[in-house]
């Protein structure tokens, strides 16, 4: 586990080829193995294979959203607060199982952001993606991860450049 941890780094360009249906069932199935505050499981996952809807949230937050644009699949996490208090931590969640899925199986991704930021034209990024999505205004939108087989190579994390220092023992 350790090995792909490290070897996890967000990927922005992706290669022109459609994630086999396979592996999506596989990183999916992960994702609801996801653990939540008093296993409520507040979120939901919508799977965006649609290029023009690929193409619209690849423009919900310019420059920052733009590797949307070019990957073959994009899920975004909405969740409802209604049913659990913790909904942005548990929404964290599932998206990081499916970034780690997703490693695992040689396909490349990126989390977007999507909560408390704004579009180019400073409105609302979660409304933007409502709209464009049919999601219903009972939910909130944390993240949209791009996802795709990899046309860029970056370095894994190196064990000495990481922070250490930020760990502490019995206190801070």
């Amino acid at each position: 586990m350790l090995d792909l941890l490290m070897k996890r780094r967000s990927i922005r360009k992706y290669e022109d080829r459609e994630i086999e249906k396979e592996a999506l069932d596989k990183i999916l199935q992960g994702a609801l193995t996801s653990p939540s505050s008093k296993n409520r499981r507040p979120w939901e996952l919508i799977v965006v294979d649609n290029k023009e809807n690929l193409t619209k949230l690849g423009d919900s937050r310019g420059h920052a959203s733009a590797p949307i644009k070019n990957a073959p699949l994009a899920i975004v996490i909405a969740a409802d607060s209604q049913i659990s208090e913790i909904w942005i931590e548990d929404s964290s969640i599932i998206a990081t199982v499916i970034q780690l899925m997703a490693e695992s199986l040689g396909i490349g991704s990126c989390w977007i952001q999507v909560r408390n930021r704004l579009t180019p034209q400073d409105e609302s990024v979660e409304d933007y993606v409502k709209n464009v999505l049919n999601i219903p205004e009972k939910y909130n939108v944390e993240c949209m991860i791009s996802l795709g087989y990899p046309s860029e190579e970056k370095s894994p994390h190196n064990n000495e450049a990481l922070p250490y220092a930020k760990i502490h023992y019995n206190k801070f």
